[in-house]
């Protein structure tokens, strides 16, 4: 069977499925291996920990820029080869990837002169600054290959071939957390071992990801594919943007978060990063079955296949509501017993128990969310996706934090984001109903 026939033919929960599993595993790993570090620092007390936390929102600011240039590249990948047009999408792969390792460079450069204030920015107080600094470094170091590895994956993904991309991004997360264990707890080297743990992990990632590329992918990376067209490098921004908005409020809203929890002291700041690292690898499911959709709807969009793009978001929110309930539940039930593996102390317990509670029921409502803006993004309908995107960490984190914050003091800092979930949720319904409704011309659509 060819890729085009896989595509447009098979199943669709099948096919969606078979596209997600491995984008769950990949994602569900490199959460398990971001609470590793969460984990083993935790073991130094409570201001290395949250150290970790702080380095969270550099991370999101690091993935911001690459998903939009993955996931622009890989949307416009996937185009070129439903027209069956593999110079067009070598084309665009290449300029996302090299554009990619140029920007982290820019990025680990400019981080790395900036650091001190950049770590105070992000939140850190200043009994944090000392960890942050050495876990941040590292994560600034890593910052190209990072960003060359979203790229690739992304691309893998959009091709139809995430089980490849799940190999890179597994056996970098398994070797994660081993180095964990090592510098950390038996090398003794604290913080900076997480951070060289992290480093060394995505590195391996990096080469591993390129290999299958180079192996397996219908398009080709080449220095001579680079574009010297203008238009091009627009368009994968542009179509990326909606992910760039999405990371970058993401980002955002996690130093606002800090800063607003530093007046609570350092056990708050740990006990949120316990609930957000957790919630987030609860989301995971919903996030990597919502990613398995997006190459589906990408390429049945253009080529055409209307129904199928119609037929595979509603089995992506039944099936991403179904996988992310069966570990939201039992997170619900045994939150005290989750926080308490990551931080011993009562303060951080207290505070996270709440937290993760909420955030748990908060993330039932993301699969009525995630796959309606994935779909938007991969039907190149920019300006929805983007207002889309703008919801969960923008325009109904933000006020909420604040508004719940000035009222409720640390309770606000725990409920927020939980109510942006929920508020979000139920805003994408419309969303739903509109495109399941629309009739679509047999024509080519272009970026709007």
């Amino acid at each position: 069977m060819t890729q085009y026939d896989k595509m447009t033919k098979t199943p669709l929960v099948k096919l969606i499925i078979s596209l997600g599993i491995p984008t769950t595993i990949s994602m569900l790993v490199t959460s398990i291996y971001n609470m590793a570090d969460t984990y083993f620092v935790g073991t130094l007390g409570e201001s290395p920990q949250a150290a970790t936390g702080i380095l969270f929102t550099l991370q999101a600011i690091i993935q911001a820029i690459a998903f939009m240039l993955g996931q622009g590249s890989g949307t416009m990948v996937s185009k070129a080869l439903a027209d069956r047009n593999k110079e067009e999408a070598s084309e665009y792969v290449s300029t996302g990837f090299f554009t990619g390792l140029a920007m982290g460079t820019v990025l680990m450069v400019l981080g790395l002169i900036f650091l001190n204030p950049f770590m105070r920015f992000l939140g850190s107080t200043e009994t944090i600054l000392p960890y942050a600094r050495q876990y941040g470094t590292c994560v600034l170091i890593s910052c190209p290959v990072v960003m060359g590895s979203f790229v690739l994956n992304n691309n893998l993904r959009y091709e139809g071939k995430s089980f490849y991309s799940m190999i890179g991004l597994v056996t970098g997360g398994i070797i994660n957390i081993f180095l964990d264990y090592l510098l950390v707890i038996v090398c003794e080297f604290g913080v900076l071992g997480a951070g060289i743990a992290t480093a060394a992990s995505q590195l391996i990632s990096f080469c591993i990801l390129l290999y299958f590329f180079h192996k397996m992918g219908e398009s080709s990376i080449r220095i001579s594919s680079l574009s010297k067209n203008k238009k091009v490098y627009a368009t994968i921004c542009k179509v990326g943007f909606p992910a760039l908005v999405r990371q970058g409020l993401t980002s955002f809203s996690g130093g606002l978060l800090n800063n607003i929890t530093r007046p609570f002291g350092d056990a708050a700041i740990a006990a949120m990063s316990v609930a957000n690292r957790f919630s987030m690898f609860v989301m995971c499911v919903g996030l990597g079955i919502g990613q398995g959709y997006q190459p589906v709807a990408a390429f049945n969009y253009q080529a055409k296949k209307y129904d199928r793009v119609k037929r595979g978001l509603l089995a992506t929110m039944a099936i991403g509501f179904c996988m992310v309930a069966c570990l939201a539940v039992p997170s619900i039930i045994f939150a005290e017993q989750i926080v308490y593996a990551f931080q011993k102390s009562e303060a951080v317990i207290k505070v996270g128990v709440l937290a993760l509670r909420c955030a748990c029921i908060g993330t039932m409502f993301m699969p009525l969310s995630i796959p309606v803006n994935m779909l938007y993004q991969s039907t190149r309908q920019v300006k929805i996706s983007t207002f889309l995107s703008m919801l969960r960490s923008g325009l109904m984190f933000i006020p909420t934090l604040l508004i719940t914050t000035h009222f409720w003091g640390l309770l606000g800092v725990q409920i927020s984001q939980p109510l942006a979930d929920v508020m979000t949720g139920l805003l994408a319904i419309p969303f739903v109903i509109h495109f399941m409704k629309k009739k679509f011309l047999d024509v080519d659509t272009q970026v709007k």
